[in-house]
């Protein structure tokens, strides 16, 4: 337990997440530029969330000796890792329901009038694929069931992190 509540003081531990979020953004566009998958708006969004979890492991790996900047760091990665979750399960829900079809899966992100992503950069965030197509599997999962598993094991850390901290700083 005490090495989970010692890593938010840690920035290797920081800069250790934020190269996994790079990694898993790496290989969204590996699949969208080189295996030619086309990403749909659901896709983009957990794009953004992981690259939330990039943030945060850059916020915190620059801040980690500041509470501010450690703080922010812990809330980004937590409210990116279960956005993410969340999005991803309900894109497994739009792929194997047998209702799919009462899905709609809209081309233009919501994005804020003050962030236009999709506008800013369409090579990585534009929507161009369908969201109920399974195009890609491994493993007999198709790729937002990998994402599941991402955002859990995200999720899984960040509050085991989160409630260890707690706990040691309760004891303090």
């Amino acid at each position: 337990m005490k090495f989970f509540a010692n890593l938010h003081n840690n920035p290797q531990a920081w800069l250790l997440l934020a190269f996994s979020a790079l990694v898993f953004e790496g290989c969204a566009l590996y699949f969208q530029y080189i295996l030619n998958l086309e990403p749909c708006i659901m896709c983009i969004y957990q794009r953004v969330a992981v690259l939330g979890i990039l943030f945060a492991g850059i916020l915190g790996f620059i801040g980690s000796d500041n509470i501010i900047a450690r703080t922010l760091a812990f809330a980004t990665w937590g409210v990116s890792a279960i956005w993410g979750l969340i999005i991803a399960l309900e894109h497994v829900e739009m792929q194997t329901s047998t209702m799919s079809f009462l899905f709609s899966c809209e081309v233009v992100p919501n994005f804020p009038s003050w962030a236009p992503l999709h506008e800013w950069l369409p090579s990585i965030f534009a929507a161009t694929g369908d969201c109920g197509k399974i195009s890609w599997q491994f493993l007999g999962y198709s790729m937002p069931q990998w994402m599941v598993v991402v955002f859990a094991v995200y999720s899984v850390l960040w509050l085991t992190v989160t409630a260890s901290t707690i706990k040691i700083h309760r004891k303090l």
